[in-house]
């Protein structure tokens, strides 16, 4: 399952928006990193989706894109005007189409035409009700859901709740996260013609006076099998508690967090739902990719990491603009050494087959390596806008690409480190063999 996280200007230490996303997806589906620059499209012109085809806008804009490898749209992703988007599971009353727009397409088309996080939100909202939401949102398994959003820009951001053509919407005052369930009740700022009357009509309610969005619209018993109020309490009461002075490295510590357990007391048998997901013998999802947004007004900064486990990644930083390593784009349900996240997620099964020991033996280097880049990355950015366009764009790719091999280099070694440690924490066999198993699908060799 996911989370998603977001803090406002009068909430950060720098006055910026912070966006942050775990993105909870199968243990053996890829997620890439996709660029896409602006591009124009001849009239008339249509786009295919995941499973249906719309028209094309004359324009769309320049994207970074997180996405499971086999699907059109993106899990989170930001545009060229600091527009970011990340999307959740949330279960509803309402059916469940066969086919439709993917939460995740429209995630997709909310970036490419919105130049501002309340035109996202219109544009999202508006080929809902068109379209409609539906179809498979798994690869390997059959599974449908309906989808709430967080849409933030550099100065505003928006709670957006889906149940099939319902919706509604919530402008953030300060902090706020969502999980998988429904978190918008009584009070709301935008809102889809007749979702009170179609609740009414439904016998979900009696009036307009004992409406509420969730428990009307939402589905009680799913709440509890994806444990999405224990997720969405430890990330808003993260949020909240730091209000006033959260900055990038506190998104990132919030998306790698394991209820507050240290890396000694945590082990992902236990099978514990928490922010940072593991999958496992009882869960069938991972944090499969991680994004926190610096939404600067100028400039904006994009971390993320290119595979799964934040807790146990390095989040590198991209920019509009520049060209990203191709090994980031690669990546299927096999395993490939071309792609940087199935090398990543080699190095994070190894890990996990001891996590407490070889988690801390390593995260030491990734803590020292995360400081580097945030640290030079402000210095960077700072000399990027005091230069030509084209002088800023290849200074900003080059920081990118030398980052992301550096990272790919420190994850091979840190998998010959861990391949050379013995097992010395009980783990579950239920686990391992779990892990055995992915690995046999995936075809990863021991």
């Amino acid at each position: 399952m996911c989370d998603t996280l977001v803090a406002l200007g009068n909430s950060t230490e720098d006055g910026s928006v912070i966006f942050g996303k775990n993105s909870d997806r199968p243990p053996n589906e890829a997620q890439v990193i996709r660029h896409i620059p602006r591009m124009e499209h001849p009239e008339g012109s249509k786009v295919k989706c995941t499973y249906i085809e719309i028209p094309q806008v004359p324009e769309t804009l320049e994207v970074i894109l997180s996405s499971p490898f086999w699907i059109w749209g993106a899990e989170m992703g930001v545009n060229e005007f600091g527009v970011a988007i990340g999307n959740e599971a949330v279960w509803s009353k309402e059916p469940y189409a066969d086919t439709g727009l993917l939460g995740m397409d429209l995630l997709r088309l909310g970036l490419e035409r919105g130049e501002t996080a309340r035109r996202a939100l219109e544009v999202m909202t508006e080929l809902l009700e068109k379209y409609g939401q539906g179809g498979n949102c798994f690869l390997d398994a059959q599974l449908k859901y309906h989808n709430s959003f967080i849409i933030a820009d550099p100065n505003e951001a928006w709670v957006l709740e889906t149940a099939d053509k319902y919706w509604v919407a919530e402008c953030v005052k300060d902090v706020r996260s969502i999980s998988n369930g429904y978190t918008i009740g009584k009070d709301w700022d935008l809102a889809s013609p007749n979702l009170v009357e179609h609740a009414i009509n439904k016998g979900w309610c009696n009036s307009t006076k004992d409406f509420n969005f969730a428990e009307c619209y939402g589905e009680p018993g799913m709440r509890e099998i994806v444990h999405c109020d224990q997720r969405f309490k430890r990330s808003l009461g993260l949020l909240q508690e730091n209000k006033g002075k959260i900055n990038v490295k506190d998104m990132m510590n919030y998306l790698r967090d394991h209820g507050g357990m240290s890396l000694k007391e945590w082990n992902p048998d236990k099978q514990v739902t928490t922010v940072c997901m593991h999958s496992g013998h009882l869960e069938i999802s991972q944090s499969t990719g991680s994004y926190v947004g610096h939404l600067t007004e100028e400039l904006q900064t994009h971390w993320l990491t290119g595979g799964s486990n934040p807790c146990i990644s390095v989040y590198m930083p991209f920019f509009m603009g520049i060209e990203i390593p191709e090994t980031l784009s690669k990546g299927n349900g096999k395993f490939s050494e071309s792609s940087f996240w199935w090398n990543h997620e080699k190095l994070a099964r190894k890990i996990q087959e001891d996590y407490p020991q070889r988690a801390s033996l390593i995260f030491p280097e990734i803590e020292t390596l995360q400081s580097k880049f945030l640290e030079e990355a402000s210095k960077i950015r700072k000399k990027a806008l005091d230069l030509p366009l084209g002088e800023a764009v290849n200074l900003l790719e080059n920081f990118t690409k030398k980052c992301v091999e550096t990272v790919a280099k420190k994850n091979k070694e840190w998998l010959k480190t861990v391949e050379k440690t013995k097992p010395v924490t009980p783990t579950k066999s239920e686990y391992l063999n779990f892990l055995k198993s992915v690995n046999e699908a995936a075809g990863i060799k021991p």
